[in-house]
């Protein structure tokens, strides 16, 4: 009596999670609006920071989340689209703001950055482990904080160190939050497709 296994689809390094499904232009443009309304919703989860112009919120977790799933290019466009979009006055950037003169516009273009190589590693197949999406996630967070630090302290004539402390320390137990969420959530996904092929 021999027990058959059941079949494990081999996912090729190359591919990201959207890549699953099936191709086309629709899907592409479904992806990158999709991706930029994900970004949006989750900025509105937000918690204020005392001394802090920059609240906790979720945008930062979405932009890195879309662009693992949806891989540079798509991830790049949705992030840009949610940037410009925002700019012309949509009121979906964090606590519902809208334009770029504000200072934590900074972080949005670290995360139009952040979107685009945690994309790019991603089809090199840095989200289908723990550790990797650990690396990954880790990478992208301090994209994020490489640009909007220090558009923080030139938006408002703070110093480096007041910038630090007002716009990346209050934030590093989130960050490890949703590092933590994203290395349990991205690999089991790629285990799930992997077992339903």
């Amino acid at each position: 009596m021999s027990t058959a296994a059941a079949p494990v689809r081999t996912l090729r390094t190359g591919t990201v999670l959207a890549d699953l499904l099936p191709a086309s232009r629709v899907r592409d443009v479904a992806l990158v609006v999709g991706g930029a309304a994900l970004t949006g919703l989750a900025a509105q989860l937000t918690v204020p920071v005392p001394g802090s112009p920059v609240p906790v919120s979720g945008q930062t977790f979405a932009a890195l989340l879309v662009g693992t799933a949806l891989g540079a290019r798509r991830g790049f466009l949705s992030l840009a689209l949610y940037a410009v979009v925002g700019m012309a006055g949509v009121p979906w950037f964090a606590e519902a703001s809208s334009g770029y003169a504000m200072p934590s516009f900074g972080y949005i273009l670290g995360m139009l950055l952040a979107a685009t190589v945690v994309g790019a590693l991603a089809r090199r197949g840095a989200d289908r482990s723990v550790l990797r999406t650990a690396g990954t996630m880790l990478l992208g967070s301090a994209i994020i904080y490489a640009v909007g630090v220090p558009y923080l302290a030139l938006a408002t004539g703070m110093s480096l160190g007041q910038a630090v402390a007002a716009g990346l320390t209050p934030f590093l137990i989130g960050d490890a939050l949703k590092a933590a969420l994203a290395m349990g959530a991205l690999p089991a996904a790629w285990k799930l497709v992997g077992r339903k092929g």
